[in-house]
């Protein structure tokens, strides 16, 4: 891994915080119909609302009340009906500007089929669990590149013994700091690519259809959404939508692969691995980060 920027090491080292501005998304999330003022948030994230605001806006970008504006479903479906080709993303998102977004840092490599078969074997995965502001995760880090990361809803061990059973042939080891740096990458706020801050690589293990939806997702530009339809089309697969669901739900490195970016045509935020709320979320985050940027 490249050597942290200051933003970085601070994020990596300041988890306790993330747990408070999660309980405040969860919370945003689920009252986006009527959300809570300034007080009832920092409540509940056991702050004072002065302090409160502070480690919201650090750590997420944006402000409280500016999140919950991008909560509601309205924004998904004009993002969704806005004309959006998958395939010019790289040119929307002007990839050569300065962006703290995750995707501009990500490079793929697909496993060969033999590495794919072995699941794992001779493979040296470090991993860690963290906490981010949208809630507990597990990383998954070999010298290849991220090979796994997923939130924690419900029991750690569960969640662990999951990731595990993904790698059976390879040897794990658990290691915070290495894992921490890849969580700091992905959320902290960042510079553009540099020589001194290359691009997060990533190692996929899939089938050949697999990897070519989740390269697609790649390019849907932060902030934006896409249907099953249009990542089938984009694929040159346009009647394999249902296909396309399947494989955009069994995405191992999910925000980094951004599988939260798909939703249904009509709209509706659904079907996400760790619920439509943390989908909600992610996708909020994004938005209120694009438009401050191009502001």
């Amino acid at each position: 891994m490249s050597t942290l920027s200051a933003d970085e090491l601070a994020y990596a080292a300041d988890e306790p915080r993330h747990e408070a501005v999660a309980r405040a998304i969860a919370l945003l999330v689920e009252r986006r119909d009527d959300p809570p003022d300034l007080a009832a948030l920092a409540a509940e994230a056991g702050l004072h609302p002065h302090h409160f605001q502070r480690v919201f806006s650090r750590w997420v970008g944006i402000s409280p009340k500016r999140f919950a504006q991008y909560l509601r479903l309205d924004h998904a479906r004009r993002l969704l009906s806005a004309p959006t080709s998958l395939l010019d993303a790289a040119l929307d998102t002007g990839l050569s500007g300065p962006s703290r977004l995750h995707d501009l840092f990500v490079t793929c490599e697909a496993m060969t089929p033999g590495d794919w078969k072995a699941r794992g074997a001779g493979l040296v995965i470090r991993w860690g669990l963290h906490s981010s502001p949208f809630g507990r995760c597990i990383v998954g880090t070999t010298d290849r590149g991220v090979c796994w990361f997923s939130f924690v809803t419900g029991d750690e061990g569960a969640a662990v013994a999951e990731f595990a059973g993904e790698w059976p042939g390879a040897e794990l080891v658990r290691d915070q700091a290495a894992t921490a740096a890849v969580v700091a990458r992905m959320f902290a706020p960042v510079a553009a690519p540099t020589a001194d801050n290359p691009p997060l690589p990533v190692l996929l293990r899939g089938t050949n259809f697999q990897v070519k939806v989740w390269e697609a997702l790649l390019s849907i530009p932060p902030g934006r959404v896409a249907s099953y339809g249009d990542v089938a089309a984009a694929i040159g697969r346009p009647t394999a939508s249902r296909a396309v669901g399947g494989a955009v739900g069994s995405n191992p490195v999910s925000v980094l692969i951004p599988c939260h970016r798909v939703i249904r045509a009509s709209g509706i935020i659904h079907n996400y691995r760790w619920g439509p709320t943390k989908k909600q979320a992610l996708l909020a985050w994004e938005a209120g980060l694009t438009d401050s940027e191009a502001a």
